[in-house]
């Protein structure tokens, strides 16, 4: 066979295609304020909404992770308050819980869990009477109704917002705060690294700095004869860190 025979041979093997990395969406510090605003704490809904959301966010907890907790899996001690959360394949973590966190948790459940045993759920709904699960529209409702009111009092509260932005919303800012990827895969309760590709993809204004940092002042880019071409091209940002 010659040569070009071969290489004919060769073309018809498929290319693997590259798998294009999850976007994520997410808000910033200033949206989460605005939106942690919106319930009204002077009603035991608005006391549960606003309890909710802010667990939600401090654990980065998916929302069906969120309607499963259970009494017994808040654990308020002096060295360190947590939650247990059962993940994907009933795979469980512990998390962390800022102590501002424990003190909406500890207003909650003087209003909700006065009489509750360990086994009830943290969220539920009354109906009939009777204590029964929340379901996950049900949050997603509220969180939506949030959303019309803050993005009216801050344009970077985004659109459709929903719970599983807040886990992203989350891992976004302690990525950004410089938790390493393998502990916040940890964190999140994700079975594969790789699966955190998607912060550090979303992250390229992070990037960006980083870049500007490890410059040298004497770089003939930082001349204002040169244009930096890619100071505000987030692909090419993506591309300089072998994200693309």
């Amino acid at each position: 066979m010659t040569l070009v025979t071969y290489y004919l041979e060769l073309e018809k093997i498929p290319l693997k295609k590259q798998e294009k990395i999850q976007e994520i969406k997410f808000f910033d510090e200033s949206a989460l304020k605005t939106i942690l605003a919106q319930p009204d704490t002077s009603s035991k809904l608005g006391i549960r909404n606003l309890f909710y959301m802010i667990l939600m966010y401090d654990t980065a907890a998916r929302n069906q992770e969120m309607l499963d907790i259970k009494l017994t899996d808040i654990h308020i001690i002096k060295e360190g308050s947590y939650v247990v959360l059962t993940g994907k394949g009933r795979k469980m973590r512990l998390v962390p819980i800022m102590d501002k966190t424990v003190d909406h948790y500890n207003k909650y459940a003087k209003i909700y869990h006065q009489t509750s045993d360990g086994d009830q759920l943290l969220f539920y709904i009354m109906r009939k009477g009777e204590k029964t699960s929340m379901s996950p529209d049900n949050s997603e409702k509220f969180i939506r109704k949030y959303e019309e009111t803050a993005r009216n009092q801050n344009k970077n509260v985004p659109e459709k917002l929903h719970p599983h932005m807040f886990r992203h919303s989350r891992s976004m800012h302690l990525y950004r705060g410089g938790m390493p990827l393998p502990l916040l895969s940890e964190w999140l309760g994700h079975a594969q690294i790789e699966t955190m590709l998607i912060y550090a993809n979303a992250d390229t204004t992070m990037k960006k700095e980083a870049l500007e940092k490890a410059t040298s002042k004497l770089s003939p880019l930082f001349s204002d004869e040169v244009t930096i071409n890619w100071e505000d091209d987030d692909e090419m940002i993506k591309k300089l860190y072998g994200l693309v």
